[in-house]
């Protein structure tokens, strides 16, 4: 039997109501900038791209504009390539991971595809280097109709307009060791559930689509970032993270029915990484840098496969 984590918010067994979820925002602390971090970055790519403003959240007294950036010689009949980063706010290689990939990356795929990138998914979060929204909700499990979440529904509606045309999406995320010190526990007061411990897998890996888990792009992705950081290995029970581990450094999730990011298209290509930040065999910048490498491997291996 598992002992009941000690969480300071709640009374354990009972989900949170409305006075819980108050004391729980009222004790997040901002941490970063959005609008130094990661809109500043956006602008400075305006010259080379489009930027569209796609939705604000008005989490009063904050307001948080919602960016993406687009291909400039958006071209009828390209595929479409999806990046989004950032639907987890604290994960930090999310975002510049995604922002690295415009910045070194995205011309050359100039006149070859059409690039939509959402880099910062969940700003509030992003500033306070944490999971979910200012509601306590989870934008990674809202990608789903009449969604709870502001920061989902916005990202679903930029998107909706070319669902058809997207071919690859692959949504960047890390797996961090604050999982089992805060975010889990977290999640079970919240739930009123028992904290079942699990175990953080040191390095990167994929999430596929248990529908389609598109077992050759999965393994071309992690080839390339291979190159650039570490990939987690199977625990003793053959899983990471309480999933099956059905090739080198994939699992498979239902995306869709989830509510999972990496579901809002038909995309025939879809992926989410898992960055470990923590890791003593990984700096940052080799997390971001591993980041654009699975983006552009991502890209390449649709490319490489028309039709």
């Amino acid at each position: 039997m598992t002992a009941p984590a000690f969480y300071p918010i709640g009374t354990p067994g009972q989900p949170w109501g409305a006075a819980e979820v108050a004391q729980w925002r009222a004790s997040q602390v901002r941490h970063r900038s959005y609008h130094a971090d990661v809109v500043g970055a956006i602008e400075r790519l305006r010259s080379r791209f489009e930027v569209v403003e796609y939705g604000r959240l008005d989490y009063a007294p904050d307001g948080y504009p919602l960016f993406a950036i687009k291909s400039r010689d958006w071209q009828a009949g390209l595929p479409c390539m999806l990046v989004t980063g950032g639907v987890h706010g604290y994960e930090t290689s999310g975002v510049h991971g995604a922002l690295e990939f415009v910045e070194r990356h995205a011309a050359d795929y100039a006149g070859r595809a059409n690039l939509l990138v959402a880099p910062c998914v969940s700003p509030w979060a992003y500033e306070r280097i944490h999971r979910w929204n200012v509601d306590a909700i989870d934008p990674n499990r809202s990608f789903r109709e009449d969604s709870p979440a502001e920061e989902s529904a916005a990202l679903m509606r930029l998107v909706a307009p070319m669902r058809a045309e997207v071919l690859v999406h692959i949504d960047l995320h890390e797996t961090t060791d604050s999982d089992e010190s805060e975010f889990r526990p977290a999640l079970a007061a919240r739930d009123g559930k028992p904290y079942e411990p699990g175990e953080i897998p040191d390095g990167f890996y994929l999430v596929g689509d248990s529908e389609d888990p598109q077992p050759e792009f999965q393994q071309a992705v992690i080839a390339a970032v291979e190159k650039v950081t570490h990939i987690a290995p199977a625990d003793a029970q053959g899983e990471i993270i309480g999933s099956t581990v059905v090739a080198h450094g994939v699992i498979n999730y239902p995306v869709k029915s989830l509510g999972l990011c990496a579901g809002i298209t038909d995309a025939r290509y879809r992926t989410t990484t898992e960055v470990y930040p923590d890791s003593p065999r990984a700096t940052p910048e080799q997390c971001n840098a591993a980041q654009a490498a699975a983006v552009c491997a991502a890209i390449d291996f649709a490319l490489a496969r028309p039709g």
